[in-house]
C-alpha cells in the first residue's frame, strides 16, 4: 500500500512540510542496515513504446505496426503488404488451374509434334503469350485497384457537423449527395456511410471488398481482386491476351488433328473441348471491354445504364468521353498509373499524445487521493 500511496505524489508537488520535531537528514546520511529484513525497493518507472501501435494506447514494448496489419476492409496482404488480394481466393486459384493446365496439356501433347512437322515457331509464340497472360494476370491481382482510404475520426465529425449545419429545422434529414458539374453535365456525389466521405465521381463500394475503390468497373472473383482505376489496364490485357492464346492453341490442336487424320493417345480431345468452350466467352468479354475502353464507360456505369436510357429515363451524354475513340483509348489504357492513396507499407502515427504514466484523475492502485500527502486541503 506504501508503494500505491508513493506514486501519489506528483513530481511538480511542493515538498511535505517538516514538523517541530522531525530531524532533517544530512547530505551524507545513508541509511544503516539493521537485523530486520530489508525494505522493498521502488518500484521502476514504466516505460512507454515511442511508435504507436495502432490504437493510440501507448502499449508497452510492442512494435510499430504498418498499415496494412490494421487495414479495415476485407483484403488480405501478402509479403509484408507489398502484395494484396481479396479476401476469398478460391476462385483465383481455379484460374490458374485452368490456364495452367490447359497451356501444360498443349506444351507437352501438341507441341513436339507441330515443331517437328510444321515449324519451331509454335512453341515461341505460345510461350510468349502464356508468359505475357501470367503476368497480367498477377499484375491485376495483386495491385491495388485504386481504394480510397476511409476518413479519420476527425475528418468524419467535421463532415457529419457540416451535413448538419446544411440541413434544415424541420424533420426531414440533411441531405446526403452532392452535385458537382463535369463537361457540362451534373454528376451526383452519394455519401458512403461505411468510409465517412462523399465518393468522388465514378467511385462505388465494394461490397465484396468493402472499400470505396476509384473508377470502380466490377468485381472480378476470377482475378480475385476488384477492378479499379489502377489496375483496369492489366485487366484489358489479360483478358485479350488469353483470346489470343485460347484462339492460338484451339487453332494448333485442330490443325494437330487434321494431320495426324484420327484421334491419338498423343492428342487428348478434352483439350479441344475446353478451347472450344472458353474460347467464345473470353472472346465475347473481350470485345464488351474494348466497346467500353473505346466509350470511355465502366461495366458498373452500363449495367446501371448512368449514361444511357436503359432504366427508362432521358439519355444523357457521357461526361468523361473524349468524343474520339483513339483519345478514350489512350485515356483509359495509357495514362499515368496513378499512385496507390492507402500506404500499405507506412507506419501506423499515432493521432493523440501518449498518456504520461503517473495520471492525476486516476491514482494508481484504484487509492483514494490523500490530500495530506501532497501538501494540500481537503
Amino acid at each position: 500500500m506504501k508503494d500505491c500511496e508513493y506514486q501519489q505524489i506528483s513530481p511538480g508537488a511542493a515538498p511535505l512540510p517538516a514538523s517541530p520535531g522531525a530531524r532533517r537528514p544530512g547530505p551524507a546520511a545513508s541509511p544503516t542496515p539493521g537485523p530486520g529484513p530489508a525494505p522493498p525497493a521502488a518500484p521502476a518507472p514504466p516505460r512507454w513504446s515511442s511508435s504507436g501501435s495502432g490504437s493510440g494506447s501507448g502499449s508497452l514494448g510492442r512494435r510499430p505496426r504498418r498499415k496494412w496489419e490494421v487495414f479495415p476492409g476485407r483484403n488480405r496482404f501478402y509479403c509484408g503488404g507489398r502484395l494484396m488480394l481479396a479476401g476469398h481466393g478460391g476462385v483465383f486459384a481455379l484460374t490458374l488451374l485452368l490456364i495452367l493446365t490447359t497451356t501444360g496439356l498443349f506444351f507437352v501433347f501438341d507441341c513436339p509434334y507441330l515443331a517437328r512437322k510444321l515449324t519451331l515457331a509454335i512453341p515461341i509464340i505460345a510461350a510468349i503469350l502464356f508468359f505475357f497472360v501470367m503476368s497480367c494476370l498477377l499484375q491485376t491481382s495483386f495491385t491495388d485497384p485504386g481504394i480510397l482510404p476511409r476518413a479519420t475520426v476527425c475528418e468524419a465529425a467535421a463532415l457529419e457537423k457540416q451535413i448538419d449545419n446544411t440541413g434544415s429545422s424541420t424533420y426531414r434529414p440533411p441531405p446526403r449527395t452532392r452535385e458537382v458539374l463535369i463537361n457540362g453535365q451534373m454528376v451526383k456525389l452519394k455519401y458512403c456511410f461505411t468510409c465517412k466521405m462523399f465518393r468522388p465521381p465514378r467511385t462505388s463500394h465494394c461490397s465484396v471488398c468493402d472499400n470505396c475503390v476509384e473508377r470502380f468497373d466490377h468485381h472480378c472473383p476470377w482475378v480475385g481482386n476488384c477492378v479499379g482505376r489502377r489496375n483496369y489496364r492489366f485487366f484489358y490485357a489479360f483478358i485479350l491476351s488469353l483470346s489470343f492464346l485460347t484462339a492460338f492453341i484451339f487453332a494448333c490442336v485442330v490443325t494437330h488433328l487434321t494431320l495426324r487424320e484420327f484421334f491419338s493417345s498423343h492428342c487428348p480431345s478434352e483439350l479441344l473441348v475446353i478451347c472450344f468452350f472458353s474460347i467464345w466467352s473470353i472472346l465475347g468479354l473481350s470485345g464488351f471491354h474494348t466497346y467500353l475502353v473505346a466509350s470511355n464507360l465502366t461495366t458498373n456505369e452500363d449495367i446501371k445504364g448512368s449514361w444511357s436510357s436503359k432504366r427508362g429515363g432521358e439519355a444523357s451524354v457521357n461526361p468523361y468521353s473524349h468524343k474520339s475513340i483513339i483519345t478514350n483509348c489512350c485515356a483509359v489504357l495509357c495514362g499515368p498509373l496513378p499512385p496507390s492513396l492507402i500506404d500499405r507499407r507506412g507506419f501506423v502515427q499515432s493521432d493523440t499524445v501518449l498518456p504520461s504514466p503517473i495520471r492525476s484523475d486516476e491514482p494508481a492502485c484504484r487509492a483514494k487521493p490523500d490530500a495530506s500527502m501532497v501538501g494540500g486541503h481537503p
